[in-house]
């Protein structure tokens, strides 16, 4: 188990690589969604494996990730110890669970490895933090493949309504959930049309469990929000790096009509809907989630 500091935050992350000889092979990134973490696309990363080495890592506040800690507190001991003008400033900001502040943490654990430019795969939540990256950091990326994503209309009504029961939710996770037989079942039940292994649906089970509080609720707030409904058009538009969008025929969380309202916003945008899927589309046909990304990549 390897562990990076990214922004004052204790990052958890792993490679999967298969020996190439003496060339090297590109980098593709892969970023979890909403309450989950790498751990679900270890067996698509080992797929891949082949042709790329693939960096998995869980974002601040999922997976094995740190949650929330002040840059007060962290820069305040650096403080002490150089007194430094940079050290104070880091002193008075707080990072945020803004999704461009994920995408910002994104640049900075590409920084912390030293990695120029990679390939990313993104699903969900953070399929909308890679677009943002996309448009921030355009230098960076050779091809993106967004899995499950689009772009909605606000709501006011239904996204309260969203909030309320998000934030129960949330607030109400007791540990022995997960020792309750056939409990996984019910919690992927919304997220899935075609089957998954049982050791995949626990380890989604398990993610939301240990998911920091306040990183699981700050992000209900910003991924689903009136912000990002009029924002995320306009990042479609912008795209300057090929991007591939995957949605998922019965996708119930983020419609695939969502993804197609995204794929018009631009030319860069290739959009698949892979049948007999939901929400997460790689786990529930692995064949063709393969054959569709390895022929837009190469």
């Amino acid at each position: 188990m390897s562990y990076i500091q990214v922004r004052g935050i204790e990052h958890y992350y792993e490679w999967i690589k298969q020996p190439s000889g003496s060339q090297s092979k590109p980098v593709m990134v892969f970023i979890h969604g909403w309450a989950g973490s790498a751990r679900y696309w270890q067996s698509t990363a080992e797929a891949l494996s082949d042709k790329f080495d693939c960096l998995l890592y869980d974002m601040r506040g999922f997976g094995r990730s740190q949650g929330k800690v002040s840059v007060l507190e962290k820069a305040g001991e650096a403080v002490v110890e150089a007194e430094s003008s940079q050290a104070k400033a880091e002193a008075q900001t707080e990072l945020t669970y803004e999704l461009e502040d994920y995408a910002d943490d994104l640049a900075a654990l590409l920084d912390s490895l030293e990695l120029a430019k990679v390939y990313i795969n993104a699903h969900s939540m953070g399929a909308s933090i890679a677009t943002l990256f996309l448009n921030r950091y355009p230098q960076r990326v050779e091809k993106a493949i967004l899995t499950c994503s689009g772009v909605f209309e606000y709501d006011k009504k239904s996204f309260e309504a969203f909030y309320k029961f998000g934030g129960y939710v949330v607030k109400f996770r007791p540990k022995w959930l997960s020792k309750i037989p056939f409990v996984d079942r019910m919690f992927m039940a919304r997220f899935l049309y075609s089957s998954i292994p049982a050791k995949e649906r626990q380890a989604f089970l398990d993610d939301f469990l240990m998911a920091d509080y306040e990183a699981a609720l700050g992000t209900i707030f910003t991924s689903v929000s009136k912000y990002q409904a009029e924002i995320m058009p306009g990042e479609f538009e912008k795209l300057t790096v090929p991007t591939l969008l995957v949605a998922g025929e019965y996708d119930r969380i983020i419609p695939a009509k969502l993804g197609e309202k995204a794929a018009e916003f631009s030319n860069k945008v290739e959009l698949v809907v892979m049948k007999d899927t939901a929400h997460f589309p790689m786990l529930e046909d692995v064949d063709t989630y393969l054959k569709v990304v390895r022929k837009f990549l190469t």
